[in-house]
């Protein structure tokens, strides 16, 4: 072709087309790549650049799946701690309940001694008790000026007070007969009754007890109530309870006398004693009975009592004994006077002294077997005027009862003297060896001895206390109290010891006053039994026992293997028992073993557990190794040696039935052993999260990495689009004006061709 010869605006135009083809062509290329750089000939420094990112971000990419895979290990790893901490919980919540099951012995080994009148508040042991006296108040008598003082022989009681019509002449019925004890309160005469006569159902309230009249007559000796008989027409219970049967106006009964005996049966100045139905009355202690003669009623009060009758004003209006009328009721009194033969401030009756947990009444009636009095019940003596169950407890009859009947009654209470019952009402007095019968000094103050049974303490109700001195400087104290003189327990001053048991702190103490480190009381010996795994007790009879601890249940005092020889002066002064072998108890044994068989199942667990922990072949619970690389170059790593965490790698062994949990010390080891398994795997956990986080980030700053090498990359290869389009639209306008022109050239030749035709 090199014959052919194109004219210079043709040969232009082909080259204008040809520059724009390859240009186009360029173009055309970086859009569809989407590069500005496709090889080292379109720029090469960018070109090498971008390919030596692009491969350092595909080298990282390829770790991602490793570090992917790491996190996994460790994932695993972790879910299998997380189970295993569960399962040592689990074992912890056996062996916590093996210290929760009854002890597995029914007895403990122990050693044991008695020590004669030990308590738990004083080990020393029988003490030494001397009597003490104590002083009342001064008492006095009932001489005028209230000052003398009174003496043994003062009586409780007081001669009789009286009350009457004052003089005032008394008439029956008929108002000129004058009243006399045999006028009756029915009748049809009317110079033999009552003009005033109580009805059916009336009572008089008489100290306290009960005259009831009713009408018609007496019941027969057979027909009485058991317990009451029958004297005439009265019935009486024999306790002062009396009825009148007043009979009929037809059939009169009761008389005046009857009346006015009946109130002495109440008020103690006469007494009944009841055999077989049939009651015999007669004057206590020579009392004088009430009266009426010559038209004047007249009563008495006993010795013992002030009297007071309460009944309808009209009756006893009838008797002169009031100016009140009507129906309701009117009160009658008649005061004993005190004298210098009695106490200035007299015993109420029924008032009693309660001493050292012994009751003693005050009673208002004659000494039992005295004269017309009852006879001494069955199991109880008469001594003086005291009567007693032998036992201390006692009955101080007012009406014949003095301080000395008093103090004796005391000492019975407190044991200073004693009354050995003989069976036929009477007994032996005696004092106790080496005390002092309680007295009365010459200034008339009690001097109560305490005895050496008890400290002194008594109690009061009614006017006891206040009357007997025994209230206090005030008079309103509410109890009487005083210390015996105590000496010091038969152990003092002996030392017991111990010498380690089941490795705790050997035992050495002293028995004393409980200052300056001896021990006196049973909490202070178990203080120092305490910390060598010992503990004490002491019954009612001093039998002190030193046992061995829950803890140590299964162990023998004394024995080679646990120690806790028994030494020291005391044993040299009280003969203690050989140590005891433990009694295990069957059932509390099997609930034990049952309990290692559970421990046992969960070690297979932590086990299996332990080797299930694993992800694509890689185990950190069971001893593997995991090597992480984080960059291209291989220096940035991680090595994560893994452990054994099985039963045995956590340091936990299987129990043995009959070894382990027999006792709360052997479910404490396993205890101490579980703590610190658990103590691992928190540790171990926090090991593990710590390099899973290292991990996870690196993980997360690869992936950015990557980013950032791809973006340079792309930043030095990728083509402005927009650009590139302009670029390609432009070319194509400029490729059709240079086809155009092309054309216009070739015409311009076709023309010249034209001519030479």
């Amino acid at each position: 072709m090199s014959g052919i010869v194109l004219s210079a605006s043709v040969r232009q135009n082909l080259l204008s087309l040809q520059s724009t083809a390859d240009l186009l062509a360029t173009t055309q290329n970086r859009l569809s790549t989407g590069k500005s750089v496709n090889s080292a000939l379109d720029n090469p420094t960018n070109f090498f650049t971008a390919q030596s990112l692009d491969n350092r971000a595909s080298d990282i990419n390829n770790l991602l799946d490793g570090i992917a895979n790491g996190v996994q290990v460790l994932q695993a790893a972790n879910t299998g701690l997380t189970s295993l901490q569960k399962l040592i919980d689990s074992a912890k919540s056996i062996a916590n309940q093996a210290l929760q099951t009854t002890v597995g012995y029914s007895t403990k080994s122990n050693v044991s001694t008695t020590i004669s009148g030990a308590t738990a508040a004083d080990l020393r042991g029988t003490t030494s008790f001397a009597s003490a006296t104590a002083a009342s108040n001064v008492l006095y008598d009932g001489t005028a000026g209230g000052a003398h003082a009174a003496s043994g022989a003062t009586t409780l009681g007081a001669p009789q007070g009286s009350v009457s019509g004052a003089g005032s002449t008394v008439y029956a019925a008929d108002g000129s007969t004058a009243l006399t004890g045999a006028i009756t309160l029915l009748g049809t005469t009317a110079a033999s009754k009552l003009a005033t006569a109580p009805a059916d159902g009336d009572t008089l309230t008489v100290n306290g007890k009960t005259v009831t009249f009713r009408a018609g007559a007496a019941p027969a000796q057979a027909a009485v109530p058991t317990g009451s008989g029958v004297s005439g027409n009265l019935v009486t219970d024999g306790n002062g309870n009396t009825t009148v049967y007043i009979g009929t106006n037809a059939a009169p009964a009761a008389t005046v006398g009857d009346v006015l005996t009946a109130i002495d049966l109440a008020s103690g100045v006469k007494t009944s004693t009841i055999t077989n139905g049939a009651a015999t009355i007669g004057a206590a202690s020579a009392a004088t009975p009430s009266s009426a003669a010559a038209g004047v009623v007249t009563l008495e009060s006993s010795t013992g009592a002030d009297l007071s009758v309460t009944g309808k004003a009209d009756f006893l209006k009838e008797l002169g004994l009031t100016t009140a009328t009507g129906g309701g009721n009117a009160t009658v009194t008649a005061t004993r006077t005190t004298s210098s033969t009695t106490l200035g401030s007299l015993l109420q009756d029924g008032s009693s002294l309660n001493v050292d947990g012994h009751v003693i009444t005050f009673k208002n009636a004659p000494v039992p077997g005295s004269s017309n009095a009852p006879a001494v019940a069955s199991g109880f003596g008469v001594s003086g005027n005291v009567q007693t169950d032998g036992n201390g407890n006692s009955t101080v009859y007012l009406q014949g009862g003095s301080i000395n009947d008093l103090l004796k009654a005391i000492d019975f209470a407190t044991g200073v003297q004693t009354f050995t019952l003989n069976g036929s009402g009477g007994g032996t007095l005696a004092t106790a060896v080496g005390q002092a019968p309680s007295t009365i000094n010459i200034s008339g103050q009690l001097k109560l001895s305490t005895g050496v049974n008890a400290d002194l303490a008594i109690t009061g109700t009614g006017n006891a206390l206040a009357a007997l001195g025994l209230a206090g400087n005030t008079g309103t104290a509410t109890a009487f109290t005083a210390a015996r003189t105590s000496g010091i327990g038969g152990i003092a001053g002996k030392t017991l010891t111990f010498t380690s048991f089941n490795g705790g702190t050997a035992v050495n103490v002293t028995f004393g006053d409980g200052t300056n480190g001896s021990v006196k009381t049973l909490d202070q010996l178990n203080s120092k039994l305490q910390a060598n795994n010992l503990a004490a007790t002491i019954d009612a009879n001093g039998l002190l026992t030193i046992t061995a601890s829950n803890d140590y249940a299964s162990s023998t005092i004394g024995s080679t293997v646990a120690g806790g020889a028994i030494g020291g002066t005391l044993t040299s002064a009280l003969t203690f028992s050989t140590a005891s072998s433990p009694v295990q108890d069957a059932v509390a044994q099997t609930a034990r073993a049952n309990l290692v068989s559970q421990y046992n199942n969960i070690l297979n667990q932590i086990d299996t557990t332990s080797q299930d922990s694993s992800f694509n072949g890689v185990n950190l619970l069971n001893g593997d190794q995991l090597k992480l690389v984080f960059d291209e170059t291989g220096k940035s790593s991680l090595n994560i040696t893994g452990v054994t965490y099985n039963s045995k790698g956590l340091g936990l062994a299987s129990l043995t039935v009959g070894v382990d949990f027999i006792d709360n010390a052997a479910s404490n080891r396993v205890l101490t052993n579980l703590n610190a398994a658990s103590s691992t795997l928190r540790s171990e956990a926090s090991a593990l999260g710590s390099n899973l986080s290292v991990v996870q980030i690196r993980q997360d700053f690869n992936k950015n990495l990557i980013n950032v090498l791809q973006t340079g990359s792309s930043n030095l290869t990728l083509a402005d689009t927009n650009v590139e389009a302009a670029n390609s639209q432009a070319l194509s306008t400029r490729q059709s004006i240079a086809v155009s022109a092309l054309s216009l050239a070739n015409t311009s030749q076709q023309s010249v061709l034209q001519l030479l035709r």
